[in-house]
């Protein structure tokens, strides 16, 4: 299904009808602040598996991420979020950054890798909050990245559907996605770590 929602201004009809789809295990292609992504619940165990298999992911090794509401949901799955840590997210979220912490017992097994953490996510975009904050959990995401030479991620919605309407249960079309994703930054050690340069330089 292809299903046109307004970036600005959600309908809650539409959020309602893509959450229940989540609710029941489905995995849905949606807009970022960044590029396009996949997502389902992070608590469908079978939903994760047929993300991680259609982007061909082992999890045991990926850095798997999620969609948060706010940084008081963030730190409900991570270790305790020390005072530096803490005003980095704040200075920065919600915007296109993914911070890398590390994960606590409460975050679902399948999206632990080997070095026990988890990157989270913020986006500056009403779409994907307004599912996360409807659903009343965080949605795994992971950037749809396209099979062009030229261009990395996918940006056009309707083209994203003619190649996923048979692998996903719905493509969220919110208008054309960004060809940057958001950057990443490594919270695990003594100092925060730079990964992967973004659209946006980090406010520390």
């Amino acid at each position: 299904m292809l299903l046109n929602i307004n970036p600005i201004n959600p309908e809650g009809r539409k959020i309602s009808q893509v959450v229940e789809i989540l609710r029941k295990g489905g995995i849905i292609i949606y807009p970022t602040d960044t590029v396009y992504a996949l997502g389902c619940d992070i608590f469908q165990q079978k939903a994760v598996e047929r993300i991680c298999q259609l982007r061909k992911l082992d999890p045991a090794k990926a850095m798997l991420s999620c969609i948060c509401k706010d940084i008081s949901q963030i730190a409900i799955y991570t270790k305790p979020i020390n005072t530096p840590t803490f005003k980095l997210l704040r200075n920065n979220l919600p915007g296109p950054f993914t911070f890398i912490l590390e994960a606590n017992n409460d975050l679902p097994k399948l999206l632990k890798n080997k070095k026990n953490t988890i990157g989270v996510r913020i986006p500056d975009h009403r779409v994907p909050l307004d599912l996360v904050e409807e659903l009343g959990r965080p949605i795994l995401t992971t950037s749809l990245k396209s099979d062009d030479d030229i261009l990395e991620y996918y940006t056009d919605p309707t083209e994203i559907y003619e190649i996923y309407k048979k692998l996903v249960d719905v493509v969220i079309d919110s208008g054309p996605g960004g060809i940057l994703p958001s950057a990443l930054i490594n919270n695990t050690g003594n100092e925060p770590e730079v990964v992967r340069e973004g659209p946006q330089a980090l406010k520390w």
